[in-house]
């Protein structure tokens, strides 16, 4: 017993001199795109942070401390902490954007100005497309903002071996990872999942509305609160996906009836 209390108190000082010094910085990302889910590494410390919708984020840090800046669509950058930075308790990082620079390429011959000539001798059959150069494309629908934050916080795998047939070596997805553990990756997923909801309910509103009151009528000032009520439902989701009109309206007017009830329970309080 006393060997187990003197091991925690040797633990507890071995914590207390590993945070001595450090210092809560406040920072500020400058970027031209998006400035929510980008990665703050303190290597030396093994600390990390992500910032918020506004590119803000506080990490703590000592003096000459290494701060790894990450985000899938800025050129990484390392800043190291200076005594300004800490007496400050403050500093403005800027990201650049990474950018492909593609090689030229003439593709076909030169013309020579004169559209006749060039029809002629014009060599051009059939319409070409991305799958034609090799290039990947996307024919899909396009991404909404809620859902390319996710694709880039969760995109690829976390762990992975690379190397020969015997493994070379291993690789971590840091940004994943990160976004992992700090439950950024939970809650863009449910965003996505009450963006999803709210399009199906929106749908089933404009589309069937008068036919949800007809025959159990509801103040129109509640309506938009009665639709929010059944969007925050989790069974939406499935019967959305499932694309079955009549379970949906079902459900929906059983909605009304729990939504009627309480509205009725909260003026009797």
């Amino acid at each position: 017993m006393i060997k187990i209390k003197y091991t925690l108190l040797a633990l507890a000082i071995l914590v207390s001199g590993l945070c001595s010094g450090q210092t809560l910085i406040e920072g500020q990302i400058i970027a031209s795109e998006d400035l929510e889910g980008i990665h703050i590494l303190n290597k030396s410390a093994l600390k990390y942070a992500i910032t918020q919708e506004d590119g803000s984020f506080t990490i703590l840090a000592r003096l000459v401390d290494t701060l790894v800046i990450s985000g899938l669509k800025y050129q990484l950058k390392q800043v190291v902490v200076s005594k300004q930075m800490i007496d400050d308790r403050y500093l403005e990082v800027e990201l650049e954007e990474k950018v492909t620079v593609l090689q030229e390429v003439i593709v076909g011959e030169i013309l020579t100005g004169s559209l006749s000539s060039d029809v002629e001798n014009s060599d051009a059959e059939t319409d070409i497309d991305f799958y034609d150069l090799g290039i990947p494309g996307f024919t899909g629908t396009p991404l909404t903002q809620t859902e390319r934050r996710l694709f880039d916080a969760d995109a690829g795998k976390t762990f992975s071996i690379n190397g020969g047939p015997f493994g070379g070596g291993a690789g971590v997805n840091l940004h994943k990872l990160l976004n992992l553990i700090s439950g950024r990756t939970k809650k863009l997923k449910r965003n996505v999942r009450l963006e999803d909801n709210q399009e199906c309910i929106n749908y089933y509103k404009a589309e069937y509305g008068d036919d949800i009151f007809e025959s159990n009528s509801l103040d129109e000032k509640h309506h938009n609160e009665f639709f929010q009520f059944c969007e925050d439902d989790f069974r939406i989701t499935a019967l959305c996906k499932e694309n079955n009109s009549i379970k949906i309206l079902e459900f929906i007017k059983a909605k009304l009836k729990i939504y009627k009830n309480n509205l009725k329970i909260g003026a009797e309080d």
